[in-house]
């Protein structure tokens, strides 16, 4: 018989400044702007996984890269040095473990601890986190002044996996790309790809490259745009500048540009989406139905734009090692699959890149004084703050941007609220908005599947500042980097 998890007695209980949990993009950077900005906190990383970077090193399915450029998903602090700007999941990992081995961070990180429940008491201004062992199930509590959520937008444990009709007697495989088995051998197999979102067009191009033939199948398409793996005005400039220079120079046009280009889609969305679409046919066979496949029926970046670098999910397409179908799902056979419109697809392997799930911190169990908190009953504040909960932080990236723009900032914040407060001899910052002045609204203005499907769980964002979630580097730069601390939205208390 099991034994419950043994927790470690109070009076042995260890205490920390900060306490950030994920040793993803967002914890690195979390404790590399703590180091240097706020020398006299103390602070430690809760890594539950055996190593650091987060999406990075969970994601193992062929071809997994980054549709970001490096120049905005790499760090302020750290240079992207390689020719590829569009990387792949081993490049940006080896980038993560300098800049972690550098920093010296890597001494700071607790592998295999997973928190389950954090507990705000306010008579003592204190969290108190109880943290699991994965190894052995042993749980110890710890607590801390501050804490600052890392844990990603996702769960870690699975992904989002429909309920197929008929699922059950197929007889080839069904993989999720969140977990992709290190001994699935594809090659000369019949390949059907589920979904038409970032993770397949990069699984179609790669499986293609061994695969008998590959299948994109997809209720409804998705823009897909080519553009060059390398930055030739990055690979240009380091040439002739300093490393850390030629790297702000890029970091900011491709801001910039990004920025201009949502923009334009926003303002112009019909004119965007004709210069997108008359892109695709020099890139297709002649006489590719790109009304069908690739012509979506809402505007861009009401869903993320997909990259293809140097074209190579057209170039798997043009060569006859790809191709798309548009259609539902009738029900899985032992071969295959039956199509709505009645077409059967054969496949040996089934790849279901439906999405992610969802989630909230992490899925930690959350309470303040006692009272559990409710996500949806949750208003953002500035992007990283919660209503009701004190002295907590949490990095969410951009929508529409690199991760990392956003939670540079998110973690840049922290320690100027942690100096502030050590300087005022207060113990508690909370967000506390006067709600008869907002209306409530979703968190993301964003209509991808994974994000509609959670929508109504999530924290809301509400119709004035600070409580809009903005989507807006630069924006966020002034009130987030430079902005006052003190507003008529966070409450400082001793």
């Amino acid at each position: 018989m099991s034994q419950s998890p043994t927790t470690r007695p109070a009076d042995d209980m260890k205490h920390t400044d900060v306490l950030i949990i994920g040793a993803g993009i967002s914890g690195i950077s979390s404790a590399f702007h703590l180091q240097k900005h706020s020398r006299k906190t103390s602070f430690e990383i809760l890594e539950q996984r055996d190593g650091i970077g987060g999406t990075w090193d969970l994601f193992k399915y062929p071809g997994v890269r980054s549709d970001s450029d490096m120049y905005t998903l790499g760090f302020s602090f750290r240079p992207w040095k390689q020719a590829k700007a569009i990387a792949d999941a081993p490049a940006i990992m080896d980038y993560l473990k300098g800049a972690v081995s550098e920093s010296k961070i890597d001494q700071l990180i607790r592998f295999g601890k997973k928190v389950v429940e954090a507990k705000w008491s306010s008579p003592d201004s204190k969290w108190f986190v109880t943290i699991e062992d994965k190894a052995t199930g042993e749980r110890e509590i710890q607590s801390c002044k501050f804490i600052h959520s890392c844990a990603g937008y996702y769960n870690y444990d699975h992904g989002y996996q429909p309920d197929f009709p008929g699922v059950d007697s197929f007889k080839g495989a069904l993989v999720h790309p969140q977990f992709w088995p290190e001994d699935l051998n594809y090659e000369g197999k019949k390949v059907v790809v589920i979904g038409s979102g970032a993770t397949a067009v990069t699984l179609v191009p790669a499986m293609a490259q061994t695969a008998t033939q590959v299948t994109m199948l997809q209720r409804s398409p998705t823009y897909i745009v080519a553009r060059p793996a390398e930055d030739g005005f990055a690979n240009f400039t380091r040439k002739f500048l300093p490393s850390m220079m030629a790297y702000g120079l890029t970091r900011w046009k491709n801001v910039l540009m990004g920025r201009f280009f949502f923009w334009m889609c926003r303002k112009y969305p019909d004119a965007i989406k004709k210069r997108l679409l008359d892109e695709l046919p020099a890139q297709l066979p002649e006489g590719f139905d790109i009304e069908k496949h690739l012509t979506p029926k809402y505007n861009p970046w009401d869903q993320r734009v997909c990259l293809a670098p140097d074209g190579d999910f057209f170039t798997s397409i043009r060569n006859g090692k790809a191709d798309i179908v548009t259609d539902h799902i009738e029900r899985f056979t032992e071969d295959g699959i039956v199509l709505k419109s009645g077409e059967t697809l054969a496949a040996d392997i089934v790849v279901s890149a439906t999405g992610l799930d969802l989630n909230f911190l992490g899925n930690i169990d959350v309470s303040v004084d006692g009272e559990a908190v409710e996500p949806g009953n949750l208003l953002n504040y500035k992007g990283m703050m919660y209503s009701g909960i004190p002295n907590l932080v949490a990095s969410f990236g951009y929508t529409n941007a690199s991760w990392t723009l956003r939670c540079d900032l998110t973690s840049r914040y922290l320690t100027r609220m942690v100096n502030y407060m050590d300087r005022k001899g207060l113990g508690r910052a909370m967000p506390t908005p006067d709600m008869a002045d907002i209306e409530f609204e979703p968190l993301l203005d964003f209509s991808s599947g994974y994000i509609t499907r959670k929508s109504a769980e999530l924290p809301k964002q509400g119709s004035v500042k600070p409580w809009v979630m903005y989507q807006n580097y630069i924006a966020d730069i002034f009130l987030v980097k430079f902005g006052a601390l003190r507003d008529n939205g966070l409450k400082f208390t001793k």
